[in-house]
């Protein structure tokens, strides 16, 4: 099983619990997953399986899309509902103030990753020295909203979907709002509805891909590299270049039935079999491997 299978995370599992359970229920070991979502937050997943674990860097990347529910007038040490409570605001705001507020975050911004989180410092991973009470300095890190659209509000709650980078901390953006505001917020509900090219419609709970499996149709449900890799051009080579293209070396131009000399390019075997991702190099005037899947 060589592909990407979209899982619908569940509360109360942590990304590597989904991981863990994967390699028991298809009995394989080369499974990673492409973007964490915290213990509490629901949704799209995507797994890589076998050579597909290659695309990890590149699925990484792309950018992400929730749905979240933003509590106004509380501030907790983890920016989440699940935290401690550290400040109470009264909430007395419109939604034409929370719509301007969240829309004022949008394109490129700097944010503070949280304390509760995974990023390491010297060595130890923030959330460990936050349950320690310690609290050091973070650097700030480039993030893009592309979208932040308020869907419903209930006052003191508020219902967004925010398409965003890679990055990007959901939970820092609702304190940021409220900071904005004026009333403080945390964030009580996390859902990501779309990860890429990879849908909510398109995944699969644990316990669906266990029913699948046993059923012998998690095939079905598995997307090809090649798919994945779709938006670049395919080339084939000829058949005199077949053996250096599953060597990994470099390809002359000559060396292919066609061009295409901007970006990557999924490279075949003149039988049509993909081998890998390749760049045109104008220095060499040749292209070269950027990643194999053989």
């Amino acid at each position: 099983m060589d592909g990407v299978l979209i899982v619908r995370k569940e509360k109360g599992f942590t990304s590597h619990d989904v991981v863990a359970k994967l390699r028991g229920i298809l009995r394989m070991k080369k499974i990673g997953h492409t973007g964490t979502l915290d213990p509490e937050a629901e949704g799209v997943l995507p797994v890589v399986l076998g050579k597909a674990t290659k695309l990890v860097e590149l699925l990484t990347e792309k950018e992400k899309t929730y749905e979240v529910v933003m509590r106004l007038g509380l501030e907790t040490d983890t920016q989440d509902m699940t935290g401690t409570v550290l400040q109470t605001f009264p909430v007395s705001v419109t939604e034409e103030q929370v719509i301007k507020a969240a829309e004022s975050f949008l394109g490129e911004r700097q944010q503070i990753p949280p304390m509760y989180s995974a990023i390491k410092v010297n060595g130890k991973k923030l959330y460990e020295l936050a349950r320690e009470g310690k609290a050091v300095e973070r650097k700030a890190r480039n993030v893009h909203f592309y979208e932040i659209k308020v869907l419903e509000t209930a006052l003191p709650e508020i219902r967004m979907t925010v398409t965003c980078s890679k990055g990007t901390y959901i939970r820092t953006l609702c304190y940021d709002i409220g900071r904005k505001l004026g009333c403080g917020a945390c964030m009580k509900e996390l859902l990501r509805t779309r990860s890429g090219q990879f849908t909510l419609e398109d995944s699969l709970t644990l316990e669906e891909i266990q029913t699948c499996m046993d059923q012998g149709k998690l095939q079905e449900h598995i997307r090809d590299i090649q798919e994945i890799l779709g938006e670049y051009p395919l080339l084939r080579c000829t058949e005199e270049a077949d053996r250096l293209l599953l060597n990994g070396n470099a390809l002359s131009g000559d060396s292919l039935t066609e061009q295409s000399r901007e970006g990557w390019v999924r490279m075949c075997t003149s039988q049509g079999d993909f081998v890998g991702l390749y760049q045109w190099n104008r220095d060499s005037g040749s292209y070269r491997p950027v990643k194999m899947f053989l």
